[in-house]
């Protein structure tokens, strides 16, 4: 199961299970979307892979089992493994680099 995390990792905005502006890694490591394009140039500072738009989780339930009221949104919010000059560091190694040949 995706875990929707409350937060950007980076700028702490809230980033909230309807927000359009979250973005994930493979590791579901969550920041918005102005720290990816800005800061971390589609690099995640975590594991070096790039972004893609988290999906929304359906508010309801349309099958049984589903939706928000039985999958809630994580509350634990998150920050950064790693320092942000280290971010820095990293995302200038590998931003010119696509994604799949990481």
């Amino acid at each position: 199961m995706l875990e929707l995390r409350p937060n950007c990792e980076m700028c702490d905005l809230d980033l909230p299970p309807d927000a359009e502006n979250a973005r994930i890694c493979t590791y579901e490591c969550t920041f918005c979307a102005d720290c990816v394009a800005a800061h971390l140039h589609n690099v995640c500072p975590n594991c070096g892979g790039g972004f893609a738009p988290r999906p929304i989780r359906p508010a309801g339930a349309h099958r049984k089992g589903t939706g928000l009221g039985n999958h809630p949104a994580s509350t634990k919010r998150r920050t950064m493994h790693h320092p942000p000059d280290a971010a820095t560091a990293l995302s200038t190694k590998l931003r010119d680099v696509p994604p799949k040949d990481r």
